[in-house]
């Protein structure tokens, strides 16, 4: 049994589709499983909070795409970028911090939502089509 649901509310998309299309101006530009679609679209992102402040990535850190943030204080890790394994890279960076000595107090860990992904495909930046000019009786 197919059933098909539109909605323009994402989170209600997220929660309850097993496939989920993308349509913009009437074209359909995407359709596939929702797992699938955010975890080759779908992206990670760490906040660490370091316990000593950090002037510059050590060399044992420098495969993972972190930035030093908050004056030292935090990394910043974006990954899993069409490999849905951007957890399995953050804990390999918990772990690579701790070999390499580098106490952390805290972690914030978040997976992309349909709706980022929604507007990444779309794009932010779009303008909109101009409407078309109502005519004047002749």
């Amino acid at each position: 049994v197919t059933v098909i649901l539109t909605t323009h509310y994402i989170e209600e998309a997220e929660e309850m589709a097993d496939r989920v299309g993308v349509i913009r101006n009437g074209r359909l530009l995407m359709v596939d499983e929702k797992t699938a679609m955010m975890a080759r679209l779908g992206r990670t992102e760490a906040h660490i909070t370091l316990a000593e402040p950090m002037a510059v990535i050590p060399p044992a850190l420098a495969d993972f795409p972190i930035e030093v943030e908050h004056g030292g204080l935090g990394l910043c890790y974006r990954g899993g970028d069409g490999t849905g394994k951007g957890k399995e890279e953050v804990a390999s960076l918990t772990k690579a911090l701790t070999h390499a000595g580098i106490d952390y107090t805290g972690i914030d860990v978040r997976e992309s939502s349909l709706e980022d992904i929604f507007v990444s495909v779309l794009g932010e930046g779009e303008t909109p089509q101009p409407a078309t000019a109502a005519r004047e009786p002749a």
